[in-house]
């Protein structure tokens, strides 16, 4: 008798940006499925911008894997006025933590996960921290000189107007709060395990240097966290935002922006998108666009 194929093992799995609301992504949802059993997915934030379409897509997602870990993008929090849930800011964050552990979905506010290998186990860090414009242009010397900038070209992020970050003064001000919660905790990881740090805004300013529109790094992250990936032991970093699905590489740690994006513009590619991409055991077929890159 022929011997039965082997059994593949579960993978660590990622997404982002899905943006199901958006004509032609609500159908590539079904194609987001597991390749073994045992196989945990990342969703990197920006599903939907409406509760129930987040809520949704979230339950479908965990029905099919082991496990699903979640963080917010901008989309998320944004408050727009056919959402029968009004919360903004804290309240809406809170709300959709609430809905997702309803669902067993990890959130930021949950216990890390680990995430175990036949040789290694490495902490699985949803990460929370939003963005406060530091990434401006370097002749921009002040927040007010980068977002006029920005107005005069006519390229604003709808964060303006929709991403309320109640009660806290400023996005800024919420970010820097998030930051520190979220530094603490991760320093008092075990310092003999490695991290795969998800978050949806690149921790690292490098990622922002391939947008079209430089500028608009504004709303792309923060330099208070540019070394997380080397002082907390990063594996590898996982995010979205960019809508510039590439693995990277900075300080020798692998960075996977795994983003789909929308419709406009994963159907002018010319390779089909690829809705999964596998965090470990990496893709040993994916090269880092910029080894040299720092």
């Amino acid at each position: 008798m022929g011997s039965l194929g082997a059994v593949p093992p579960p993978s660590l799995l990622a997404t982002s940006d899905l943006h199901v609301t958006h004509k032609g992504n609500a159908q590539m949802l079904e194609q987001i499925q597991p390749s073994a059993d045992g196989d945990w997915l990342i969703v990197a934030g920006d599903i939907a911008e409406t509760s129930a379409a987040i809520e949704e897509t979230l339950k479908r997602l965990a029905d099919r894997f082991e496990k699903v870990i979640w963080t917010p993008g901008n989309h998320e929090l944004w408050t727009v006025p056919d959402d029968p849930i009004q919360a903004r800011g804290v309240a809406r964050y809170e709300y959709l933590v609430e809905r997702c552990q309803s669902l067993g979905v990890i959130t930021p506010e949950d216990e890390y996960p680990i995430w175990r290998t036949e040789h290694e186990s490495f902490v699985v860090a949803p990460l929370f921290l939003l963005y406060d414009y530091s990434f401006r242009l370097p002749e921009h010397e002040t927040i007010e000189q980068g977002l006029a900038y920005a107005h005069e070209k006519g390229l604003v992020f709808t964060d303006e107007i929709l991403l309320h970050p109640d009660p806290y003064p400023t996005r800024q001000d919420w970010c820097a709060a998030r930051v520190a919660a979220t530094e603490q905790r991760l320093a008092a990881l075990p310092e003999d395990l490695r991290t795969v740090l998800i978050t949806h805004f690149p921790l690292h300013r490098g990622p922002t240097r391939m947008l079209r529109y430089p500028h608009l790094a504004m709303w792309c992250g923060t330099e208070r966290t540019a070394d997380w990936h080397l002082r907390f032991r990063a594996e590898v970093a996982v995010y979205g935002h960019l809508h510039i699905p590439v693995t990277l590489e900075f300080d020798g740690v692998r960075f996977e922006e795994v983003s789909l994006g929308y419709p406009r513009e994963w159907q002018r590619r010319a390779n089909p998108p690829q809705l999964l991409r596998r965090i470990i055991p990496g893709d040993p077929s994916r090269v880092p666009h910029n080894r040299t890159a720092r």
